[in-house]
């Protein structure tokens, strides 16, 4: 569990980098492939989704995500073996000012708490980020706990994200597709390819599971889609 001041760090640093350049973003990476799960939660119970964090219902046929403890946001799980995927959902802020979309592997050690990659979700940024190689790496979160390396922290973490200006308005859904493919990420938003990024932790083998973490109160989420990605060559 991260401290405070920890967390205030990390959330400063994940929403301030540059944005990355409109004739950086490819019209797509990848196709469609297998579809490897799908949930529109029209039911009552969390079904196959695992709260790591409290703060998760289904409510109104919708995943409803709020943040129940004031040092970390709301985690809530699904477990599907993947690596190059296609993932759509639609999300909308309801109160939350901010969510993550994250990959993970929890048996790679080399990383905090097992964390590849995610998309992070606020109100006026849209970040995409290598958590692997970038800011959860341990050598990476160790030095910037520390004043005397925090400086030397923040060279080693350049081009591990990208970030995009948004303007997203509360309780207005939103449609997210996020395309890996080796060590690219593309996303878009309403069907406009808003991010992208190369890094070499997005090329991790196996991402075992992917979460959405909640600040504050609520976001909603519904039709989760997760495809096995067919690179296109584009």
């Amino acid at each position: 569990m991260l401290d405070k001041s920890t967390l205030c760090v990390l959330l400063t640093l994940i929403f301030s980098l540059p944005a990355v350049a409109e004739d950086s973003k490819p019209a797509s990476l990848a196709d469609r492939g297998e579809l490897l799960f799908s949930d529109d939660f029209e039911r009552s119970g969390l079904g196959d989704w695992k709260e790591i964090l409290p703060g998760f219902r289904v409510a109104d046929g919708v995943l409803v995500g709020t943040q129940d403890k004031p040092d970390h946001g709301s985690v809530g799980r699904i477990y599907v073996p993947m690596k190059d995927v296609v993932v759509s959902f639609r999300f909308k802020l309801a109160g939350s000012p901010r969510f993550n979309l994250v990959f993970d592997d929890k048996n790679h050690k080399g990383s905090h708490a097992g964390h590849i990659c995610r998309v992070a979700v606020a109100e006026k940024q849209i970040r995409l980020g290598d958590d692997k190689e970038g800011i959860m790496r341990n050598d990476i979160f160790k030095m910037k706990r520390d004043p005397k390396t925090k400086d030397a922290a923040e060279k080693l973490l350049e081009g591990r994200g990208s970030s995009v200006k948004a303007d997203l308005e509360s309780n207005r859904w939103c449609e997210m597709e996020v395309q890996i493919v080796g060590d690219e990420m593309r996303v878009s938003l309403d069907g406009k390819v808003i991010g992208y990024l190369k890094s070499p932790g997005l090329a991790h083998p196996t991402k075992e599971s992917l979460h959405f973490t909640v600040s504050g109160k609520e976001t909603h989420v519904d039709d989760v889609k997760i495809w096995q990605a067919v690179a296109n060559g584009k």
